[in-house]
């Protein structure tokens, strides 16, 4: 997959891996440590459980996350960070931080530069 992007695209490659509502949502919950579903359910309560299920099998294809099924009834299931995915906590601090700066008025929604 990687290898097919042209060069000239390559904030057009990390929005497909990390674009969208959802995914650096949950990467963010990932970087305090493991998690279960139900957790990510809790910490994420606008999220339905489809669009969980959809953007962590996204993010586990991409390599950012791991999931780790036990053999136990009911199954537990865990998701982590991988070492890529944990790369990308510079990004989400500055995300956060742009995203609190915006939502106190400190960046105007209208700016053009």
């Amino acid at each position: 997959m990687r290898e097919d992007m042209p060069d000239y695209c390559t904030i057009e490659a990390a929005m497909e891996v990390v674009g969208g509502k959802w995914k650096m949502a949950i990467i963010n919950h990932l970087f305090d440590g493991t998690l279960r579903f139900g957790e990510l359910c809790r910490a994420m309560p606008s999220i339905t459980q489809r669009m969980l299920t959809r953007q962590l099998r996204e993010l586990e294809a991409d390599g950012l996350i791991r999931r780790t099924v036990y053999a136990e009834v009911p199954p537990k299931v865990e998701y982590d960070l991988t070492e890529l995915g944990a790369t990308l906590r510079p990004v989400a601090g500055l995300l956060e931080s742009w995203g609190e700066r915006y939502r106190a008025g400190i960046i105007p929604a209208d700016s053009t530069s």
